[in-house]
């Protein structure tokens, strides 16, 4: 599975194990998984000894993974926050700008969307209409 970032494709280099927010050991650092209907209460308690979270995207029209990554990012979650699952190209600069680092695709989306058409989508500071029209001045620091 590759994972796309602001340079392109790239190989998995996150080698941990992820939890789910019942299975959270004691201790850190540790990678949580979230469902795109988790109840963020047991992980925002816990931030600090999260390394990694991978949100669900269960499918692409399913936009409540960008709501959790705004809210972990707010609440200051400083770790890798990875989006996972549907997420396809024309959602890259909305990833990003709500917080992920990164996503993770399937090779099957890979070849569908390959890697220029995620390179297109990088400059997603660029990409943002609401900067242009002067709206959104808290982007400016993004």
């Amino acid at each position: 599975m590759p994972i796309v970032t602001d340079t392109g494709f790239a190989p998995d280099d996150l080698d941990m194990r992820f939890a789910t927010p019942e299975e959270m050991p004691a201790g850190g650092p540790f990678g949580v998984d979230l469902a795109s209907d988790t109840d963020l209460d047991p992980v925002l308690a816990r931030l600090s000894e999260i390394a990694a979270i991978r949100v669900a995207f269960p499918s692409f029209s399913d936009g409540r993974g960008f709501t959790i990554a705004r809210t972990l990012r707010r609440a200051g979650f400083a770790g890798r926050l990875r989006a996972a699952g549907h997420v396809i190209a024309d959602q890259y600069a909305m990833a990003r700008r709500s917080g992920f680092d990164e996503v993770e695709i399937g090779d099957d989306l890979a070849a569908r969307q390959p890697e220029a058409e995620w390179l297109a989508r990088a400059d997603w500071r660029a990409h943002d209409y609401q900067r242009r029209l002067g709206r959104r001045p808290d982007l400016e620091s993004a």
